[in-house]
């Protein structure tokens, strides 16, 4: 059994001014995730998920579903070997 699940994922659509990276943040956080949420200039936002499968998967979810003023049209997943954590905090915005 998989003891931990590690993803790194890219979404597109308008998730940037809209409060995705908080509406990420509170959902891994609340799940107690591990990663990192960021605007990237192109105006998609990537994130990175580290903790339980079905933690990881409940916030994927929810990521899909997006905040309410968002618009996900696209999100791109994989997996990855481990989620670096910043020192201070479990989960991050960058």
């Amino acid at each position: 059994m998989q003891t931990e699940r590690n993803v790194i994922g890219i979404v597109s659509g308008r998730v940037q001014g809209v409060g995705f990276r908080y509406f990420v943040l509170r959902h891994a956080q609340a799940r107690q995730l591990s990663g990192y949420v960021r605007n990237l200039v192109d105006g998609r936002v990537e994130f990175r998920l580290g903790g339980a499968p079905p933690a990881v998967a409940a916030v994927i979810e929810e990521i899909r579903r997006g905040p309410m003023h968002a618009r996900v049209d696209e999100l791109k997943l994989e997996d990855c070997e481990e989620v670096v954590v910043d020192a201070r905090s479990d989960f991050t915005i960058r």
